[in-house]
């Protein structure tokens, strides 16, 4: 049967939906930026019974490596982040302390600084960004020091200390080809925006792919690509010129996805030699057409 013709088409329409789950290797950011490619294939958890099991950042606490995530379950409709201590969805656990409100939680990038441990969860419908603190003594517990930025619904923002300066990268949700840039002296101080701002981009550079990251004293970026599909591929760029006045950057090369999850790959980050991503694959489902439908009210009466 000719997968492409118009009934195979409506089928796949009809009754596929996404399916995300989370992998790694074992991989540097200097060795992928030499290769400028995966080093092999990827180790793929087995799957969790969530819709989305993605944005995975990692990060090590007395010798132990702990994931966070975003988790997915389309009735519940909002996503939360939680927690790994292992490298699977065994003894996952919920992250508390995050948000009050009900708001949909995903892209909990971390941030070490000294001896302490930050997050910063993509909140955009409370239209903030706020810091937390993760309770090193108990992980899955987030403590808010602060709201570093207010005022739109801003998506997969992250930091990085770079050139003595802490810059903070993001988006605004809606607005695909615009960059946001902040930079502060400190983690805990007053986040400027780039004079530039909004910075006109290319839709593929705009929203964070993970976080950035150093190599050789060089600066990266990696970005979502969403040319042919949400979470398509990844693109990591370099970014050459950055100060208070002025950004200059470079798409170095493209990350593609991996079978069997060969529809999407939107985040990858590192951990002490550990490279995680995450990958989408299409599932097919009898309740596919109820969900969109579902999915479409909510969008429509912001639900």
């Amino acid at each position: 049967m000719n997968p492409s013709s118009p009934l195979i088409k409506a089928f796949y329409k009809l009754f596929a939906h996404d399916k995300w789950n989370i992998g790694y290797l074992y991989q540097t950011p200097e060795s992928l930026i030499q290769s400028k490619k995966l080093n092999g294939p990827i180790n793929w958890f087995k799957e969790d019974k969530a819709d989305y099991s993605a944005d995975p950042f990692a990060v090590k606490i007395k010798g132990n490596t702990y994931l966070y995530y975003e988790e997915l379950n389309f009735w519940k409709g909002k996503g939360e982040i939680m927690m790994l201590d292992c490298l699977n969805f065994k003894n996952k656990k919920r992250v508390s302390g995050i948000m009050k409100q009900q708001v949909h939680l995903s892209y909990p990038h971390i941030i070490k600084e000294n001896n302490d441990l930050y997050c910063i969860p993509e909140t955009s419908a409370a239209q903030q960004i706020a810091l937390y603190k993760v309770d090193k003594e108990a992980p899955t517990i987030f403590k808010k020091i602060k709201v570093v930025l207010k005022g739109s619904e801003f998506v997969d923002s992250s930091i990085i200390k770079y050139g003595g300066k802490y810059w903070l990268f993001t988006s605004i949700s809606k607005k695909p080809d615009h960059l946001y840039i902040f930079s502060a002296d400190s983690l805990l101080g007053m986040f400027k925006p780039h004079s530039l701002n909004p910075i006109k981009v290319e839709p593929c550079l705009s929203r964070s792919a993970g976080g950035l990251f150093i190599v050789d004293n060089r600066l990266y970026m990696p970005s979502q690509n969403h040319q042919k599909c949400y979470g398509g591929s990844i693109i990591i760029n370099e970014i050459t010129l950055l100060n208070q006045t002025e950004f200059k950057y470079t798409s170095a090369f493209e990350i593609l996805p991996q079978l069997p999850y060969g529809e999407g790959l939107h985040t990858i980050n590192f951990s002490e030699g550990l490279l995680l991503v995450d990958g989408k694959r299409k599932v097919f489902s009898s309740l596919a057409p109820v969900k969109k439908l579902v999915k479409k009210l909510r969008l429509a009466y912001n639900l």
